[in-house]
């Protein structure tokens, strides 16, 4: 194990990234790292003889999970985190739980990710409550200072909840979670964060940034399998009402030849959460392989090598036009480069696909995330890709 004063090193042979693939798109979906895969098949053979899988099997695998993760976000209590299977899923759960009256508003943002949008909209329509969603500013000067000042001013006496990412899934903007936390406190106000963008390669501290609820998918940046996560729950929703009722959740669940004796009662913290099934002998070793490797690397060492990998590629882009965000704001593992006016996207995602440059566009922003298997070649060819349809007419 490497010690927390190394720069990290690259990890792409830790992967099976075909050779001449430069896959700069983990905001899209991480590729499995071996170990993760090799943890799911021999999840799978375990069904080969089903009298290996032990009651406590059941149990005590999903809690070394939730410890897991409870360590990657400086969480004292492991039974706070629910294993959920998508951030939709971790989202419903807290808009069920979160009181909400028709003089009332909760607080979003505009171009928000859908996962965290619907249930909210679904939930003040019930309630006859206000959605309040705070556009991104129309001027790039000062963008990110201006639109977290729009949330902020967006919280009043009346906001029942904040529900907003860590970061812009389309343009990597970072939200000041510490002055919105603190505000949201002040207004008496519930925070719910999606952090599926940023957990794993960018530090979150539950017990400095105090979120109400935590919801993050797996198979982004924390390099896991896709249809699980982990929803982490403050004390604000420790008596709520689950969306289902897992036979697991019970107290003295542990007890197999007694669980015909219905149990009214949860198990403590989050748990009463947990997706029904959560104990999947695929997912969830696929995913304590995951975790365990981000843990090895440390999110720090992440975090400090996708900045150094991305660091100059800013001041090319700049000079050929391109928007992209105060550094102060933004993260080298998740940004948005917004072409010039008048640019053809479509040359220049023919561009990026012909040199086999894989990223995203989303919204107005070509949408680059690269991860611990990148190196100084991945960025090359995607500037080589944006200069060469840049001298096509895709921008001035």
């Amino acid at each position: 194990m490497t010690t927390a004063k190394e720069p990290l090193s690259c990890r792409r042979e830790d992967y099976s990234l075909p050779s001449d693939l430069h896959y700069l798109n983990c905001a899209y979906m991480a590729p499995l790292p071996k170990a993760v895969e090799e943890a799911g098949i021999a999840g799978l053979r375990r069904k080969r003889d089903p009298s290996k899988v032990e009651p406590q099997h059941f149990f005590e695998e999903s809690d070394a999970l939730r410890a897991r993760f409870a360590r990657l976000v400086n969480l004292a209590d492991p039974r706070r985190v629910a294993i959920v299977p998508s951030v939709s899923y971790g989202i419903a759960t807290v808009a069920r739980n979160t009181p909400i009256e028709r003089s009332q508003n909760v607080v979003i943002l505009g171009e928000q990710f859908p996962s965290n949008v619907y249930a909210w909209r679904r939930r003040v329509s019930e309630a006859d409550a206000e959605l309040r969603t705070v556009p991104a500013p129309e001027s790039d000067v000062d963008r990110a200072v201006a639109w977290n000042q729009a949330v902020l001013e967006a919280i009043d006496s009346s906001t029942a909840a904040v529900a907003l990412p860590h970061f812009h899934w389309s343009y990597g903007t970072r939200y000041d979670l510490a002055a919105i936390g603190e505000r949201a406190r002040e207004q008496g106000a519930a925070l719910i964060v999606d952090a599926t963008q940023s957990i794993g390669a960018y530090p979150f501290d539950v017990a400095e940034l105090r979120p109400d609820a935590l919801i993050c998918a797996g198979y982004k940046t924390l390099q896991g399998p896709y249809s699980i996560g982990f929803a982490y729950f403050g004390e604000r929703y420790d008596d709520g009402e689950p969306l289902e009722e897992t036979w697991a959740a019970r107290r003295d669940s542990q007890n197999f030849a007694g669980l015909v004796d219905y149990e009214d009662d949860y198990q403590g913290g989050a748990v009463r959460y947990d997706v029904g099934e959560r104990s999947n002998w695929i997912l969830i070793p696929m995913m304590a392989a995951a975790l365990d490797l981000v843990l090895d690397w440390q999110v720090e060492r992440i975090r400090d090598y996708c900045r150094t990998l991305t660091e100059d590629l800013f001041v090319t882009v700049q000079e050929m036009g391109f928007g992209v965000e105060d550094p102060a704001w933004r993260a080298g593992h998740l940004f948005g480069l917004v072409p010039p006016a008048g640019t053809d996207v479509e040359t220049v995602r023919e561009e990026l696909a012909r040199r086999r440059v894989m990223v995203s566009v989303r919204g107005r922003a070509v949408r680059v995330a690269p991860s611990v298997y990148n190196d100084t070649r991945d960025v090359e060819a995607l500037l080589e890709a944006l200069q060469a349809s840049s001298r096509a007419g895709a921008a001035p």
